[in-house]
């Protein structure tokens, strides 16, 4: 958030609570106590229906009675599209998490193939760890928590390229073209395009970050707004139509004709 919780009480004129994500999450009871009564107002960063745990709060919510009004926010699902790409153009969103040396995920896969199999963009979401617990702290029940980390360009990029080498099913390429945004919507909001390859190695600064995976089908008007993000048009143009290669469904042959006696 570009607010603290000083500047919001201020501007709210009403105390403010900081609900992190064990809160939301195991608290739902303390968040709707007495909202029966006098109004309680759940503030989220986006959409209120960007995430799977808003939408149970509200099912509680009604399982008590409670009336609940929603005002809808801006969220990067849609203001992804100031990064130049169509929104009716993207598939399936997925998250990117921190790898562990033994931990290494990698069912989001199979969405961007699908994603890119019909020639849609895929949107990347990196990950944040913020009051996590190590797993031995966890397991000992000590509420002691690791520093807040946020996943940058660079991390996201060299683990997709780890998992194809894995899986080896050429979803994509140390060559397919991704679209970084970086602070959206912020006053230092930041875009930059290129290869996998080259930002694997992108400084992204300060967070927070999200990836876009070109698909297939890349529009000519979309093509000239992401050149304001590219060091090479001409590679980057280069780039972007040697990927297209990817899933281009064969030419069509017309059926032969079968030989008749009439």
């Amino acid at each position: 958030m570009s607010a603290d919780k000083d500047s919001l009480e201020k501007f709210y004129g009403k105390e403010v609570i900081l609900a992190d994500r064990e809160l939301v999450e195991s608290g739902s009871d303390e968040i709707l106590k007495d909202a029966d009564k006098e109004d309680i107002a759940f503030l989220v960063v986006g959409d209120p229906f960007g995430a799977t745990t808003h939408t149970d709060l509200i099912i509680r919510a009604r399982e008590l009675g409670i009336k609940v009004e929603a005002i809808h926010n801006a969220s990067v699902m849609n203001a992804v599209g100031a990064c130049g790409l169509q929104l009716y153009k993207f598939g399936q969103t997925i998250s990117m998490v921190f790898f562990t040396e033994t931990w290494k995920p990698d069912s989001w896969y199979d969405k961007i193939m699908e994603n890119r199999k019909i020639g849609l963009h895929t949107l990347i979401l990196l990950d944040i760890k913020v009051k996590e617990q190590s797993i031995e702290n966890l397991a000992r029940g000590r509420k002691i928590y690791e520093p807040p980390r946020y996943m940058n360009i660079s991390t996201a990029c060299k683990q997709l390229i780890e998992i194809e080498k894995k899986r080896k099913e050429r979803c994509y390429t140390v060559d397919t073209p991704c679209v970084t945004i970086s602070r959206l919507g912020s006053p230092s909001q930041k875009f930059k395009a290129g290869t996998l390859r080259e930002l694997a190695e992108y400084d992204s600064g300060e967070p927070l970050h999200s990836l876009v995976m070109l698909g297939r089908q890349v529009h000519d008007l979309e093509l000239e707004y992401l050149y304001d993000y590219v060091d090479d048009k001409d590679k980057f143009r280069l780039d972007v139509e040697a990927d297209q290669e990817h899933f281009r469904p064969p030419p069509w042959v017309p059926p032969e004709e079968e030989d008749s006696d009439y």
